[in-house]
């Protein structure tokens, strides 16, 4: 992959995803978990999230059904602070995750629900403290 690519990947994933949320996925880089991380930022976000068919939350939406479906929590509530900056609402937040618990199973939209209010209320938060 070319360093423009990664690069360009690196600002979107920032973006979506905040800086903060970025720090901690490549602080602890090292000669094993380099090509993955490498792998992520330039394909998934350099690539994929960058491609014009779909906005950002459009893609956040569906990653966050797509996420429910497989059970990632981790990924999952990383993908809940990224629809939020992307500009999805709340309301939007709930009807994903209800449809998803239909299609997926009422365990994995338990679940969902769960790990999506941890966040939530996590930003709340930290907008109540002022630091966003």
């Amino acid at each position: 992959m070319s360093p423009e690519q990664f690069e360009k990947g690196l600002e979107v994933r920032r973006a979506v995803m905040g800086d903060a949320f970025v720090e901690r996925a490549l602080a602890n880089l090292d000669d094993f978990s380099r090509p993955l991380q490498e792998l992520v930022t330039g394909y998934a976000w350099g690539e994929i999230w960058t491609r014009p068919g779909l906005d950002r939350r459009t893609r956040s939406l569906i990653n966050l059904a797509m996420l429910t479906a497989l059970n990632r929590g981790t990924e999952f509530k990383g993908h809940v602070r990224g629809a939020i900056n992307n500009g999805c609402t709340r309301e939007e937040i709930v009807e994903v995750l209800l449809q998803a618990a239909v299609y997926c199973g009422m365990p994995a939209g338990v679940e969902a629900f769960r790990n999506a209010r941890e966040v939530l209320d996590q930003i709340d938060a930290e907008r109540a403290g002022g630091s966003q």
